[in-house]
């Protein structure tokens, strides 16, 4: 469940994160390892707003929700329920009375609390992350020597990250990157 919210999404494997370090610190200069990290930190900062946002408006919505569904049940239980339907033959069957179902209860309020809270937190979160992606895309798309790097860096990263985890499964072990 952790990786299906984009707030609480683990970071690479130890050994591809290792990997990562060492393209890092040998294909690129410090202003572009600067430049991904400024756009990594607008990733995060886009992500946690979008999930508090998320969150905030969604929880808005369930006490909206919930204040009308309570005012509803009181418009209902005000009104006058018909006790008896009249068939043409002349039969008569009784109804019965729905007020106590209808009646707002805790587990329902509980319920809409929490799963309208847990979309909010995902659908904020997701486009969070969307949004940071973009504007972090743009800001490394800027300079473009820089980003030729970035890219010629990423590639290289990629390939070493193949041969390593073909180099495990040649010899029968369990791959541990996760591409």
């Amino acid at each position: 469940m952790s990786d299906s919210l984009a707030m609480f999404r683990k970071s690479l494997s130890p050994d591809l994160k290792k990997l990562a370090e060492q393209h890092m610190q040998h294909d690129l200069t410090q202003s572009d390892r600067d430049a991904l990290q400024s756009a990594a930190t607008t990733i995060t900062t886009s992500t946690a707003i979008g999930s508090a946002l998320g969150l905030t408006l969604s929880l808005f919505l369930a006490y909206r929700l919930r204040s009308n569904r309570a005012t509803m049940f009181r418009t209902f239980r005000a009104t006058a329920q018909p006790t008896s339907v009249k068939f043409a033959g002349g039969r008569e069957e009784p109804i019965p009375d729905l007020t106590p179902l209808m009646k707002p209860s805790r587990l329902g309020d509980f319920a809409t609390y929490t799963f309208l809270g847990l979309g909010g937190v995902f659908f904020g979160g997701e486009g969070g992350l969307l949004t940071g992606s973009l504007m972090a895309r743009s800001r490394l798309g800027r300079d473009r020597e820089a980003r030729e790097r970035i890219q010629g860096a990423f590639r290289r990263f990629q390939a070493d990250a193949l041969r390593a985890e073909a180099d495990l499964l040649d010899r029968g072990l369990h791959s541990s990157y996760a591409l």
